[in-house]
C-alpha cells in the first residue's frame, strides 16, 4: 500500500482532467451506499462536530472509503474545518492499494464537481466570478470555475476581509510549477480582488461560488440578476443556509445526487416548507452528464446548483490520482 499525500495529488490532478473524469464517472455504474452522517458532541466548542463514512466501489475494479471530520470552528485554530482519509481497495482481491490525503482529494472534487455543473448551467460567456468564503475550498473553486469559463475578473468576499486578502494572494502567488501544472490544459489570465461588501459582487457576477458553514443565508433572491448561476458547496447540515427561499423561486434548480436532499439546508428547508416541490428540481448531474436532463435554456435564467457531495466522486478522484502516481513509481 502507498501513501499519497497533498502535495502529490496537487501535482498530479488537473482540473480539466479531473471534471473530464468526473463527467464519466457520472456516465457509468457505481455502487453507492447511503452514507453515514454522524454528529458528535465536541464541549470545549459548544457546537457539534460531524463524523462522515463515504463506500463506494466499482465491481470487480475499485472500492474506495472515506472517512471525514467536520469542525466548524476550526478557523479559529487556523485549521480547515474538514480533515480525513481516503483509503482505495482492489475490489477483486481486497487488498488496500493507496491511503490518500482526503482533505486535499476532497477539495480537488468537490471544486471539479462544481465545475462540471457549471459547464453545463453557467453561461458559456461567464467572465466574472464571486467567491462567497475564505476557507480552503475557496481558492480550489476559483480555479476550477476558470477552467471551463473564460473569468476575467474574481470578486473575494468573506466575514473577514484579511482571510479574503490570503486567498487572493495566494492564487495571484501560486508556485510557478503548481500554476504550471494546472494551466496545462487552460491558462488562467483573471484579476482577483477581495471585497468588503457582499452585494458587490452579487451585482457583478456571472457566477456566485459559496464554500461556507453559514447558519443564515448570505445570498438573497432579491439581489439576483437575470442570466446568473448560483453555486452552493457549504452549510452541509439542515440547519444551515447559504441562499434563500426567494432564491429558489427565482431559480431553475439543480443538484449533485437526490440522496442528498435531506442533509442540506439549502434543499432540505425549502422542500419541509412547500417552497420546493420534489418534482421541480430539474435535474442532477447523473442525468445532465447522461444526457436525460437539459441544464441552461438560455441566458436570462438564473440557475441553482446545490452540491452536498457524492462518493462516486471520490472514488473516481482518488483512482485517478493512485494510477497517475503508482505509475510514476513503477
Amino acid at each position: 500500500m502507498i501513501n499519497i499525500s497533498k502535495e502529490q495529488i496537487v501535482e498530479n490532478l488537473d482540473y480539466p482532467i479531473l471534471i473530464e473524469t468526473l463527467r464519466k464517472a457520472f456516465q457509468e455504474k457505481y455502487i453507492v451506499p447511503v452514507r453515514h452522517h454522524h454528529n458528535y458532541q465536541n464541549p470545549k466548542e459548544r457546537i457539534e462536530s460531524t463524523l462522515l463514512l463515504m463506500p463506494a466501489w466499482q465491481v470487480g475494479k475499485y472500492l474506495g472509503v472515506k472517512m471525514v471530520t467536520v469542525s466548524p470552528k476550526n478557523g479559529k485554530y487556523n485549521l480547515p474545518s474538514i480533515h480525513g482519509i481516503y483509503t482505495l481497495f482492489d475490489a477483486e482481491k481486497g487488498m488496500p492499494l493507496a491511503q490518500i490525503d482526503a482533505t486535499t482529494l476532497t477539495a480537488q472534487r468537490t471544486a471539479a464537481a462544481s465545475a462540471l455543473a457549471s459547464s453545463f448551467l453557467s453561461k458559456k460567456n461567464s467572465k466574472t466570478l464571486l467567491m462567497v468564503g475564505t476557507g480552503a475550498l475557496a481558492s480550489e473553486l476559483i480555479l476550477a470555475h476558470a477552467s471551463v469559463r473564460p473569468i476575467e475578473t474574481v470578486y473575494v468576499w468573506g466575514r473577514n476581509l484579511e482571510k479574503a486578502k490570503v486567498v487572493a494572494n495566494f492564487i495571484n502567488c501560486l508556485p510557478t510549477k503548481q500554476a504550471e501544472h494546472l494551466q496545462v490544459s487552460k491558462k488562467y489570465d483573471f484579476e482577483i480582488f477581495p471585497i468588503k461588501n457582499i452585494e458587490e459582487g452579487i451585482e457583478k457576477a456571472d457566477i456566485i461560488s459559496c464554500a461556507t458553514l453559514s447558519h443564515t443565508p448570505l445570498v438573497f433572491g432579491k439581489k439576483l440578476n437575470t442570466g446568473q448561476h448560483l453555486d452552493l458547496v457549504g452549510a452541509y447540515r439542515p440547519d444551515m443556509r447559504e441562499a434563500d427561499d426567494e432564491a429558489i423561486l427565482k431559480s431553475s434548480v439543480f443538484i449533485d445526487t437526490y440522496d442528498g436532499m435531506q442533509e442540506s439546508g439549502d434543499i432540505a428547508s425549502p422542500l419541509k416548507n412547500g417552497i420546493l416541490k420534489r418534482e421541480n428540481i430539474c435535474g442532477d448531474l447523473f442525468e445532465l452528464c447522461r444526457g436525460e436532463k437539459t441544464g441552461r435554456k438560455d441566458n436570462n435564467e438564473i440557475t441553482f446548483f446545490k452540491s452536498v457531495g457524492h462518493a462516486l466522486e471520490d472514488l473516481a478522484a482518488a483512482k485517478l490520482i493512485y494510477e497517475k502516481v503508482n505509475r510514476g513509481i513503477g
